[in-house]
């Protein structure tokens, strides 16, 4: 459910944002004064709540982070307006850095050469920590990302993961009301990814009730870790809603079934030719068991409808190791969204 005004953290209202478009030599002779200008931002609205994880989703170029820096104040909306707990971060910039704060998975925001300690104590004056509470304040987030076992160590010999639970922690210093990740695990392997969006959600939406933005590419993410998820292309608002409702209705009708009876009548109602050679994602065990096979179905009604078609699987004795439904690509998500809405136009 969407929040209401005097409960969001975050409001933005048809924010707008628009960029010239860089012309070659000849172009500038030919049309010296002529402009040409890219939309990046077109007319976005959203709130986002206290204690809420808020996605943006949307392939490259679809405006996430130049959304992101709006709402950080590095640049200004050409329209519209957005507020962090009621401050207007285009026209009280400082007042709005004081809430908000940016966390940007990049290794250039840490110092190398110093301890994941030094870091913390290093930025906890550049943010003006009071002297006589910075020791205890550095402890205080280390405990929280559970770096105090590694609070010594050159931040140059660690890992990614523990990086960015670094670059939390430094969030944290400033006890921030609302937090900006922008790709937060795109250089995590899929276990530490999984364990840090839960740590995420824990800590800074359950415990902190920090508003969390976070922008993404990847619709399993949004989805495993939001609320709600706001789906971008082309700079516009394509979809908003609650995460879980927003991913059973965009989610596509491809199920795989593992069976040793690919040919039996009951699949070949709902079969879909050519497209078994999708499935790496099935477990390994059922790839390398010799004499199952998957078959690509087409499943109408959700899981509902998989649930009717496997009892049916079971009355008649074939065989089914898994039926499981196809995860849906992000190329495939935005191409629906915007099906769905050019339907209702």
């Amino acid at each position: 459910m969407a929040p209401s005004a005097t409960d969001a953290s975050v409001c933005v209202r048809a924010l707008t944002k628009r960029f010239p478009v860089r012309r070659g030599w000849g172009a500038t002779f030919r049309r010296p004064f002529e402009k040409r200008w890219i939309t990046s931002v077109d007319g976005v609205s959203f709130d986002v709540g206290r204690g809420e994880f808020f996605g943006l989703l949307g392939p490259n170029g679809a405006g996430k982070t130049t959304l992101l820096k709006m709402l950080a104040t590095f640049i200004t909306p050409d329209a519209g307006e957005a507020l962090v707990e009621g401050v207007d971060v285009a026209a009280e910039p400082e007042r709005a850095r004081a809430l908000v704060v940016p966390v940007i998975a990049s290794e250039r925001s840490l110092y190398w050469r110093l301890t994941a300690r030094e870091n913390l104590e290093l930025f906890a004056r550049l943010w003006r920590v009071p002297a006589g509470d910075i020791a205890a304040r550095v402890d205080d987030v280390l405990g929280v990302v559970d770096l105090r076992d590694t609070a010594s160590k050159l931040v140059g010999q660690f890992s990614s993961g523990m990086m960015q639970r670094l670059l939390i922690a430094r969030a944290l210093l400033a006890d921030p009301r609302v937090l900006l990740l922008d790709e937060p695990t795109r250089s995590l392997d899929p276990i530490s990814a999984r364990s840090f969006r839960r740590f995420l959600r824990e800590e800074l939406a359950e415990r902190r009730q920090c508003a969390v933005i976070i922008a993404t590419h990847s619709a399993e993410e949004a989805f495993d870790l939001c609320h709600r998820v706001a789906v971008l292309d082309g700079g516009r608002l394509l979809a908003l809603g609650v995460a879980s409702e927003l991913a059973q209705e965009l989610a596509g009708n491809r199920y795989v079934a593992w069976t040793t009876q690919p040919g039996h009548p009951l699949f070949a109602t709902h079969a879909v030719a050519g497209d078994e050679g999708d499935f790496e994602s099935a477990p390994v065990a059922l790839r390398e068991l010799e004499g199952w096979h998957p078959v690509a179905l087409e499943i109408r009604g959700g899981a509902e409808g998989a649930a009717a078609l496997l009892a049916q699987l079971v009355t008649h004795g074939i065989p089914v190791a898994a039926l499981e439904r196809v995860p849906v690509s992000l190329a495939a998500l935005i191409d629906r969204v915007v099906r769905r809405s050019r339907e209702g136009a």
